[in-house]
């Protein structure tokens, strides 16, 4: 999946989590920082939003990875950041799968 495409999935899905739980939801873009710009889009939100991205995208995302915010540095990450690192992050785990096999 590229990029662009998981970004209007995740834009698609962070809207939709603001106005099922009847939260202000600003425009949001690429440079959008959900963690950082999106009311109460907290530890008990960001699971729920990778959860419907991975089943959206027929994918697993661990759990235990929050990819909201970068684990190095502990800084929330863009929506395009977030797209970048979620593409990534399949694309290590298929070339695990085809290392594997």
């Amino acid at each position: 999946m590229d990029p662009a495409a998981l970004k209007e999935k995740l834009i698609a899905i962070l809207g939709q989590i603001q106005a099922d739980s009847g939260l202000e939801c600003p425009p949001l873009s690429g440079g959008t920082k959900p963690v950082e710009n999106l009311p109460k889009f907290d530890s008990k939100v960001w699971p729920v939003a990778t959860t419907i991205l991975a089943t959206e995208i027929g994918a697993t995302i661990p759990n235990d990875v929050n990819i909201f915010v970068d684990e190095t540095t502990k800084l929330p990450r863009s929506i395009d950041e977030t797209a970048a690192f979620v593409c990534d992050l399949l694309k290590k785990q298929s070339e695990k799968v085809a290392a594997a096999a």
